[in-house]
């Protein structure tokens, strides 16, 4: 009797994680994922017609995830903003931790994108969410000076530097391996400086 397709998949993507995890993209080996699932590469490739395809099936889903909750937390931040805007709503800002728990809900697949992603087309995702995060924040800008607060200019070069940072410093927790009680802390520190140096760079006051 053929073993049931459902559990093959589960077995494949076991499997995939480890060898990824293991060898990173370029060094993985789709035969060696075949023996560890006990079966051809040609079964294996019946799953995923590629090596990419298998990486994307690990990350994809809580890469794309992140990027459609930044967009819809962005937006809301941004129908915020009126003429009762003050310093202390721009201090409510969370940005860091909600990211972070995010990442800790989807650990495997950040650790695999952050880590092992060279060679895949999800290499560039910190510029990715750099570029997300650039738009964000011009749009914020702007509606604040709508609403008739000033904030001061600074050159599309350094705002590119400014939001890569910030987008840098998220993922380091990934590289170093925290625990998810030390990322969470270092959320909530990560947040209070960005909202001082932020606030510092653009609140015309």
């Amino acid at each position: 009797m053929p073993k049931d397709k459902t559990e093959n998949h589960e077995k494949i993507i076991v499997a995939a994680y480890d060898e990824f995890l293991t060898y990173g993209f370029n060094d993985a080996s789709m035969r060696r994922i075949a023996e560890a699932c006990e079966m051809s590469a040609s079964g294996l490739y019946k799953h995923f017609p590629s090596k990419e395809e298998m990486f994307a099936a690990l990350v994809e889903p809580a890469y794309e995830g992140l990027k459609q909750r930044f967009l819809e937390i962005a937006e809301k931040d941004i129908h915020k903003i009126d003429e009762s805007f003050t310093e202390k709503s721009w201090e409510e800002s969370d940005d860091s931790l909600w990211v972070i728990k995010y990442i800790y809900d989807n650990y495997q697949a950040f650790k695999l994108l952050v880590c092992r992603s060279q060679g895949t087309r999800f290499e560039n995702y910190q510029h990715e969410l750099a570029t997300l995060s650039e738009k964000s924040t011009l749009q914020y800008m702007k509606e604040l000076k709508k609403n008739g607060i000033k904030v001061k200019k600074h050159s599309a070069k350094e705002l590119h530097l400014f939001v890569t940072m910030n987008v840098h410093a998220i993922f380091l927790i990934v590289e170093h391996d925290f625990t998810k009680k030390e990322a969470l802390k270092y959320a909530r520190n990560l947040d209070a400086y960005n909202i001082a140096g932020w606030e510092k760079l653009f609140l015309d006051k």
